[in-house]
């Protein structure tokens, strides 16, 4: 198996549990999370042809899928360390996945983003609570809302969403652990980084920028001072690395 195109190797692992399912022999000459050139071999199998040619599809698609996804990850954080001068924060912020992934390949495209270099978000809705515009609409207010939420997840991590500057200074006074600045312009995002700071409160919080931000414009939001840049396009619409199988007597 070779690829056409640079990239960041993952799927790899799935490739061979995949492969050894058909009795197939394989050696593999990268692990995930390499990267990889143009014309580079990563993966051999040896066996039967009918056992390799039934499975080569499956394999391609999801090394193509998953190394899309680590590999618009692992772009992201170049872009975003590359722009980052420290100007509002010392280190430049975690490139994150959302919740938006494919139904059934959840596990797959986080685990991608991860070898990528980036953080997989929260896997479920177990692992955290985040409060979204939606759920205000049913609360009386930002502190109503947190007090609620505290009282019945005691120990998890709450993220709010929050619209406005003062909307922020409320929420994290009121004991949010992150806040959630879901389409702010970098200029918007700077001022509630300002405005927390000149409260004592920017330590007190994670703050997560989020919305519409692609590869092309997330060096942008690398000196906002944000924790967090989350990204639905890593996932949800990644390029497909292309990889070829040939077959060798």
């Amino acid at each position: 198996v070779c690829a056409a195109e640079p990239g960041i190797l993952a799927g790899l692992e799935e490739a061979s549990l995949l492969a050894a399912s058909v009795g197939l022999k394989i050696t593999t000459y990268a692990i995930d999370g390499d990267d990889f050139l143009p014309g580079q071999v990563v993966v051999e199998l040896t066996g039967a042809a009918r056992a390799v040619l039934g499975i080569e599809r499956t394999m391609l698609n999801m090394m193509s899928h998953m190394s899309g996804v680590a590999t618009a990850t692992s772009r992201a954080i170049t872009a975003v360390t590359e722009a980052h001068t420290g100007l509002h924060a010392d280190n430049p912020p975690r490139i994150t996945a959302t919740r938006k992934t494919l139904p059934g390949l959840r596990m797959f495209q986080k685990k991608a983003v991860v070898l990528g270099g980036g953080l997989p978000h929260r896997i479920d809705l177990a692992e955290a609570v985040l409060i979204k515009d939606n759920h205000l609409m049913i609360a009386t207010d930002i502190v109503a809302a947190l007090v609620r939420v505290r009282d019945r997840v005691e120990g998890l991590p709450i993220e709010i969403e929050v619209e406005s500057l003062p909307d922020a200074l409320i929420a994290a006074e009121a004991g949010a652990d992150c806040l959630l600045l879901d389409n702010f312009e970098p200029e918007g995002i700077v001022e509630i980084v300002n405005a927390l700071r000149s409260a004592s409160l920017r330590d007190a919080v994670s703050l997560e920028a989020s919305g519409g931000i692609t590869i092309d414009t997330v060096s942008r939001y690398a000196d906002t001072g944000v924790d967090f840049i989350s990204m639905g396009i890593l996932t949800m619409s990644p390029p497909h690395i292309d990889f070829s199988l040939h077959l060798t007597s």
